[in-house]
């Protein structure tokens, strides 16, 4: 794991290494593994950030992308690539949170869990960014995406020693240590980068495949720059799109679900197989 996060996120400096049981488990007991009394997460973000501060008892507040406006926290999440959106950080941006991690000496963690899934847009580890000086950063990745691991619950933080101590510590206490089998595959995974490209060549294709028939139909697709998702709008309720959508036999996510700034969006996964997504694009052409 360690080859790999300096060889492919480009890690440098000290840091260490930590599997946890899934990514999920890992952001949502964050805030409470830290004590974090405030909690700064996106406004269109994966749910669970909010839940583990909800959990921890803090006083959670979603924000912009810019940092500039953001208050004084204990933990800031970031997402890059964005679930459920796709969008991807630009380097500035990056190197502007960790300007605020400095600044205001708060613990930002960085979801980089579809980092392996570029498209338009090619993702940046904020490791790399910190060349080298990794206080209070952590970078979270799973391998439920990057190798189709999900019912291993096979995931790892990487980044501030010190920080990572104090959650190994915490977590031996909970019981939430990882099997060594678990542990072993993780590291046979991490070994070959081929299988996850042909699987970031898969999505790209699919992308690609049905973004140009929801445009046809007046949808909108904004960012969905790397990842699994398609983020779509066509102006209205999102539960509007859902039940559009339904009608036609396909199931998408509702945006709201994500936050309030996500309810004229659906996300539509390309998690799906070939031959679904060829289904998929059928169902939409316009009947004659």
């Amino acid at each position: 794991m360690r080859d790999w996060a300096t060889n492919y996120l480009g890690a440098s400096g000290d840091f260490d290494v930590l599997p946890t049981i899934g990514s999920k488990e890992l952001v949502a007991w964050l805030p409470t593994f830290l004590e974090a009394k405030r909690v700064l997460y996106p406004q269109i973000a994966y749910p669970t950030y909010l839940v583990g501060g909800i959990l921890a008892g803090a006083e959670n507040i979603a924000v912009d992308i810019d940092p500039q406006s953001w208050p004084d926290a204990d933990l800031a999440w970031i997402n890059s690539p964005s679930n459920p959106s796709g969008r991807v950080h630009s380097i500035a941006e990056l190197e502007a949170v960790l300007e605020y991690s400095r600044r205001t000496n708060t613990v930002v963690a960085s979801d980089e869990c579809y980092i392996s899934f570029p498209d338009s847009q090619v993702p940046t580890s904020l490791l790399k960014i910190a060349n080298g000086d990794n206080r209070n950063l952590l970078a979270v990745h799973s391998l439920s995406k990057r190798s189709n691991l999900a019912g291993y619950r096979a995931a790892f933080i990487v980044g501030d020693p010190a920080l990572i101590a104090k959650i190994r510590e915490i977590r031996k206490h909970a019981g939430l240590m990882v099997a060594l089998p678990v542990q072993k595959a993780m590291v046979a995974a991490l070994a070959n980068e081929d299988h996850v490209l042909i699987q970031a060549g898969k999505y790209r294709a699919r992308r690609e495949k049905l973004r140009p028939v929801l445009e046809s139909l007046g949808f909108q697709i904004e960012f969905s720059d790397a990842g699994l998702y398609l983020w779509a709008s066509r102006g209205e309720s999102d539960w509007e799109s859902v039940d559009w959508l339904a009608e036609r036999g396909i199931l998408v996510t509702p945006g709201h679900f994500y936050g309030p700034a996500g309810e004229q969006f659906v996300r539509i996964a390309l998690t799906v197989t070939d031959s679904k997504i060829d289904e998929v694009s059928s169902r939409l052409q316009p009947t004659k």
